[in-house]
């Protein structure tokens, strides 16, 4: 008699089934792991996260041995041996038994019985066959290497070779490939300061080199137990750069356009007079105002929901655009970006960024600021957008880097750009736009 599969096997079955609706992985998770404890969550986590992590990867070792390749199978059928692979290959805590028998119980209770063999005879085929070199060898296919080992879809691959070298690109996919670690940016105080209390409460916080205002939380760090000790947002460095590159002046009318979570918003609020804070919808407003207030800033910040291709809003000393972009920066801590983004929506994005762009132009007083930022690596979203911009707005300029920031960091043109195969966090863009009239 069959067996019945772990609730966090179901689990995740049901988030790789809501990844191909088209649902964000952190979204699916929060909906459908509530039913977990605390470390089925966590193992649940690890799993998904780490399946879409090296998705191109596995799909290399079981396309080997499915016969007529992965697009026969059902979608079901595949991704629990993504699921089961991973396990298998890569967590060490699951037995290999467990690993290979669970993912045949949970094929047979997703409603494919028939798949129950072909599951389990590939996934035996793969214990036994670890060690055995599976994958394009880099010097004579840098790109099917990539794709596979490296992770990472096709597109992305041959685009990134046309800009930097095998080598460059090979450190970004493993970047990219890498568990994220958690950062902190204090607020209302220095790093340092925030860095003696959390000692203070067992947290050995350390500094991160080039970005001043961020620390670095050891793994394993209660995260409720550090944000109780300190004010501060779960930021990566790069955005909290972003914030220090925009450089408000104290005292300034600020709007934030695409605002949410709020991490940029708050960072800003701390020397601006006033913010106001805009994004498409209720819910990521009100993702906006738990962070403010939480930190303490709330009473500096309004917060409205509004379309920023129509926003309903007098000229500002301030305008950040934070856009929405294809977050090819931030693939360390959304896996699942890489595989659902594709050339089609990097097209829509762009034309969206562009429509936000000319209604931000608007928004910017007389000699006021504009800054333009994202989360991707793409020069159509970033560089080239903004040369667009001002050929289309030529009242705006670029405006001088503020100082104190790592030359390491800043474009030729002034722009900021982080990289995470160079700088080790999530990559980010930024440019400085100021009105001249």
């Amino acid at each position: 008699m069959a067996s019945s599969p772990t609730r966090a096997r179901r689990v995740a079955l049901d988030v790789m089934r809501a990844l191909r609706r088209g649902e964000l992985l952190d979204r699916a998770i929060e909906r459908h792991a509530r039913p977990l404890d605390a470390r089925d969550l966590a193992w649940t986590r690890e799993l998904l996260y780490g399946t879409q992590r090296l998705r191109g990867r596995l799909d290399q070792l079981l396309a080997r041995r499915v016969r007529g390749g992965l697009e026969a199978l059902e979608p079901d059928v595949l991704d629990v041996l993504r699921l089961g692979v991973y396990q298998l290959l890569e967590m060490g805590g699951v037995p290999r038994y467990a690993a290979i028998s669970q993912s045949v119980d949970l094929v047979r209770a997703a409603g494919s019985p028939r798949a129950a063999g072909l599951v389990n005879g590939v996934l035996r085929a793969l214990e036994r066959a670890e060690g055995e070199r599976e994958f394009p060898d880099p010097s004579r296919d840098p790109v099917g290497y990539l794709c596979t080992w490296g992770s990472h879809p096709r597109w992305l691959v041959e685009r990134w070779l046309a800009r930097w070298s095998f080598a460059e690109v090979e450190r970004l996919t493993e970047a990219n490939n890498q568990r994220p670690e958690l950062y902190i940016r204090p607020v209302g105080m220095t790093a340092s300061d925030a860095q003696t209390r959390l000692q203070e409460v067992g947290v050995s916080a350390s500094t991160v080199e080039g970005f001043p205002r961020s620390l670095r939380l050891p793994s394993g760090s209660e995260l409720g137990t550090v944000l109780e000790a300190v004010p501060a947002l779960v930021q990566d460095p790069a955005a909290a750069l972003v914030v220090d590159y925009a450089d408000v002046p104290a005292g300034a009318t600020v709007l934030d356009l695409c605002s949410a979570p709020g991490g940029k918003t708050a960072g800003m609020a701390e020397r601006a007079a006033f913010v106001a804070a805009a994004d498409l919808s209720l819910a990521r407003i009100e993702r906006v105002r738990q962070n403010t207030e939480r930190v303490g800033i709330a009473d500096r910040v309004a917060m409205v929901v509004a379309d920023g291709r129509v926003p309903p809003f007098r000229p500002v000393d301030v305008v950040l655009l934070d856009a929405p972009c294809t977050g090819t920066g931030t693939f360390r801590r959304h896996p699942d970006g890489r595989w659902r983004i594709g050339s089609t929506e990097l097209e829509s994005l762009v034309g969206l960024q562009r429509e936000l762009l000319d209604a931000a132009a608007e928004l910017v007083r007389p000699g006021g600021l504009l800054v333009y930022a994202t989360c991707s690596l793409e020069p159509e979203e970033n560089e080239a957008q903004v040369e667009q911009f001002l050929q289309r707005h030529p009242r705006f300029v670029r405006d001088p880097v503020p100082g104190g920031l790592d030359p390491a960091v800043i474009t030729a043109e002034g722009d900021l750009q982080i990289l995470p195969q160079r700088q080790g966090v999530d990559g980010a863009y930024a440019a400085r736009l100021r009105s001249s009239d």
